[in-house]
């Protein structure tokens, strides 16, 4: 079986939105991109190389497939030399405009597709970007780990990794390191149902009763 794996940078206050440049991704007027830029050092470096260092398939939607490939194949670097013979999967209503070299979409029924994929041989699934693929695969409950690099700064407005949406489950720290400029680095596997306890007395106040009542 094959895992899908969510790896993304995020603020804070959970926006994931053109962290690599001013023009990656100025939609909705967002003054940020490039905001990554700062922080990286060696530590965090070696969590990317770490993360690319295995056999992987990548799965994309399609605005994060268009600025890839309107990038990658033009450059020559370790990343480049992982990414552009890697086979991509695409969540796309165009498919017939993908022209990056082994690509191809997923089709009309992405959750469909992607059961599917993970049931079979070959190298994990890896996002990258996609916020929108993000949200329907966690929707559905396909991610089964989630790398994130959490960069020290807030940006308020953005496009956001956690929508409303999400299948409730457990997730356990697998692990986690942080870099010389406070970007913490955690990988999160799944872990089944989420549990649920209660620190409350056994018998409440008559105050507690009527707030309960209340807040129904």
């Amino acid at each position: 079986m094959r895992k899908i794996i969510a790896a993304t940078f995020v603020s804070l206050d959970g926006v994931m939105q053109a962290p690599g440049g001013p023009e990656e991704d100025p939609v909705g007027g967002f003054k940020f991109g490039g905001w990554t830029f700062h922080y990286f050092d060696d530590v965090a470096g070696a969590a990317i190389d770490e993360l690319f260092s295995k056999p992987f398939a990548l799965l994309l939607g399609r605005r994060t497939y268009d600025i890839f490939a309107a990038y990658w194949p033009y450059q020559k670097d370790s990343i480049a030399d992982a990414f552009n013979p890697a086979t991509k999967y695409v969540a796309t209503h165009r498919p017939d405009s993908l022209t990056w070299q082994n690509t191809q979409s997923v089709g009309p029924d992405i959750v469909a597709t992607l059961r599917r994929l993970k049931q079979e041989d070959g190298p994990d699934l890896l996002i990258q970007g996609s916020g929108n693929l993000i949200q329907t695969l966690l929707a559905n409950g396909l991610i089964d780990e989630i790398r994130l690099m959490i960069f020290p700064l807030l940006l308020g407005k953005g496009k956001r990794l956690f929508g409303d949406d999400a299948m409730p489950a457990a997730f356990r720290l697998a692990k986690s390191q942080v870099s010389s400029t406070g970007v913490i680095m955690a990988t999160y596997e799944r872990a089944g149902e989420i549990k649920v306890g209660s620190f409350a007395t056994e018998k409440p106040s008559e105050a507690e009763i009527e707030r309960r009542k209340n807040w129904k």
